[in-house]
Parts: C-alpha cells; sequence; structure tokens
C-alpha cells in the first residue's frame, strides 16, 4: 500500500555536480550513532552483516554491558574468518529534520584493520528508509 502523505524522492542534475566522471568510488557516508557523528560509513548493498571496526568502537566509549556475544566467524573481503567481538544495538539517526529518521539497527563488533569506521547493509538501510542512487554516465556529463 503506497501512502500518499510521503514526498517524492527526485534527484536532480545538481545532486551530481560534484561527482568526477568515470569513477566507480564506493557509496560513503556519514551518519549519526547514538551521539556521535561517525564518519567513512560504506553503504555495502551487498554486506552480510551492519559491521563497526572496534577502533569507531572504543572511540564512542559506550557501556560495554551492552555488548551481547556473537560467536559465528565472518569471512572477510580478504577471505580471513573473523570472530566478532559481540554484537550490539546502537541508535542510527539519518538525514536531516523534517525527514530525519530514527531506528535501532544491530551492529557487529569487528577488530581488524579497516578504511571505514562502520559498514551498513541493505536491511538497514531499509529500516532507514534509505535510497541509494547510482548516477549513470551520461547524467554526469551532462551535469558538468
Amino acid at each position: 500500500m503506497l501512502r500518499n502523505d510521503e514526498p517524492d524522492i527526485v534527484f536532480s542534475e545538481t545532486d551530481g555536480c560534484r561527482i568526477r566522471q568515470h569513477q566507480d568510488n564506493p557509496l560513503v557516508i556519514m551518519l549519526r550513532v547514538e551521539e556521535f557523528d561517525i564518519h567513512r560509513v560504506l553503504i555495502d548493498n551487498g554486506s552480510s552483516e551492519n559491521i563497526i571496526y572496534f577502533p569507531a568502537f572504543q572511540k564512542m566509549k559506550l557501556d560495554k554491558k551492552k555488548i551481547k556475544p556473537f560467536t559465528s566467524p565472518l569471512v572477510s573481503f580478504t577471505w580471513d574468518r573473523i570472530v566478532p567481538k559481540g554484537i550490539i544495538t546502537l541508535m542510527v539517526i539519518a538525514g536531516t529534520y523534517p525527514t530525519q529518521v530514527t531506528k535501532e539497527i544491530d551492529f557487529l563488533i569487528v577488530d581488524c584493520p579497516s578504511t571505514y569506521n562502520v559498514i551498513l547493509r541493505r536491511p538497514a538501510l531499509n529500516r532507514l528508509r534509505a535510497a541509494t542512487y547510482i548516477l549513470l554516465e551520461s547524467e554526469v556529463s551532462n551535469s558538468t
């Protein structure tokens, strides 16, 4: 059932004005998690779990009592098996007022090197009512 009170999602030429042509860069954003602005959040539609990397978790200084055990290993991008330090439910805020969305999201805490602080998977994006949009090369060419 469609809700008519929701605004349409519209992309204009100006949305792509700062995108360089011929790039297949990952989608990296900033999210508010608990009371922290977390930069270098990778949007990975193919990831099996939401991940927060241990250094980011440590900097947030959250209550370690909120961590629940999680012992199933993950297979990393390099095919290494990594056992998470646990799983934690964190409040995530996406967007800005008045279209801001707040949801509790489960994250595996992983201690391994990463360029990112967080990896967010597709089901979390769906819960946050977020949409990713791939700008086609023709659209990029038209916006420069």
